[in-house]
């Protein structure tokens, strides 16, 4: 039976694929992160109304852009940016 939890949330899971593949479909996202493309789209606007993220569009697609410099929000590790758990995640 599989873990009903993870460490990471679905937002950090959603950053980490457009981190990866900046011109990703969010459909993709979706299968990836294993959430509906409903949900990936909501995240998508959280991160950009936020600041954490800029959407372009080249031709028919989108490319996601993340800003890995900003802190993290919470006390516990706002001395850490998104880029650093990025980094610490994919490499």
């Amino acid at each position: 039976m599989g873990a009903s939890w993870t460490f990471l949330t679905n937002h950090a899971h959603v950053m980490i694929c457009l981190s990866e593949y900046a011109d990703i479909s969010l459909r993709k996202v979706a299968e990836k992160v294993g959430i509906t493309e409903r949900a990936v789209q909501r995240i998508v606007l959280d991160l950009e109304t936020e600041g954490f993220l800029t959407r372009e569009k080249v031709g028919r697609k989108n490319t996601y852009t993340l800003k890995k410099d900003i802190n993290l929000r919470h006390p516990l590790e706002s001395h850490r940016t998104i880029g650093d758990v990025i980094h610490s995640i994919t490499d």
